[in-house]
């Protein structure tokens, strides 16, 4: 890993910073010395806190140009923000499809598209978009969420071509499971939708994986960490599985 002092001249933003592993990341970059700021739309005191909705390009574009006047630069970028749905393509609405789009591949098209320019100007950055381990896999009653997450995938490649020359590395996080508020949601409407007891979807998730238990935000803060860092600069385009083993099997 990196040592502190090579973050602590840097500027970061993470998109979905206030909770699970967004805020896993927040707090290892703050505690490194980086300066740090959150885009969400729920505050947080971890770091300095913008008001933002990603679905709306005229606030991210607000918000990362107010950065860039405080301090000059953007060094690195973890975009955590997401959305989950659990329903066949046929039960899934059309509400549920934009919101699910708009938030997972909208919203971090936006992101990027008021990033990059600065990043690209400067001639150097470090990114990572927030994958899944639908990214290698399908998932029953899973269609839309993980068209989503498969294009952050081809995303995290097509930018590696075009940006490496620009000095600017982007690699792309797929999680498993992980323990954080979205998956307790998830559980529920599993449940809910299959008429399951909560515990015995708790139960069959945790032992999917070879290692039998979820994931930590921390576990995947460490790696973010890692991939934000200087310490892999023959990285780039890489879709980089923390998921327990799951997409091994």
């Amino acid at each position: 890993m990196q040592q502190a002092s090579g973050f602590r001249s840097q500027v970061a933003i993470v998109v979905g910073g206030t909770t699970g592993m967004g805020n896993a990341v927040v707090r290892q970059l703050v505690a490194a010395g980086c300066k740090t700021h959150v885009l969400d739309i729920h505050e947080t005191t971890d770091a300095a806190f913008h008001h933002c909705d990603i679905r709306d390009h005229s606030q991210v574009q607000s918000c990362i140009a107010e950065i860039v006047a405080r301090d000059g630069r953007i060094d690195l970028l973890f975009i955590a923000a997401g959305v989950h749905h659990f329903a066949t393509l046929e039960d899934t609405s059309l509400a549920d499809f934009e919101r699910v789009m708009s938030v997972n591949v909208n919203g971090t098209f936006h992101v990027l598209k008021e990033v990059l320019p600065v990043m690209r100007a400067q001639q150097y950055g470090n990114i990572v978009l927030m994958g899944s381990d639908q990214a290698f896999v399908g998932k029953a009653r899973s269609a839309v969420y993980g068209m989503s997450k498969a294009a952050v995938a081809q995303l995290t490649k097509s930018l590696a071509v075009d940006y490496t020359k620009h000095n600017i590395r982007i690699n792309c996080i797929c999680p498993g499971t992980i323990e954080t508020p979205m998956i307790r949601s998830v559980v529920e409407r599993i449940g809910s939708a299959l008429g399951l007891h909560r515990t015995a979807v708790d139960e069959s998730m945790r032992t999917a994986q070879l290692v039998q238990r979820f994931g930590t935000p921390e576990e995947i803060g460490k790696a973010v960490m890692f991939l934000l860092s200087d310490d892999c600069r023959f990285m780039t385009g890489s879709l980089i599985s923390v998921d327990g083993g799951f997409v091994c099997q």
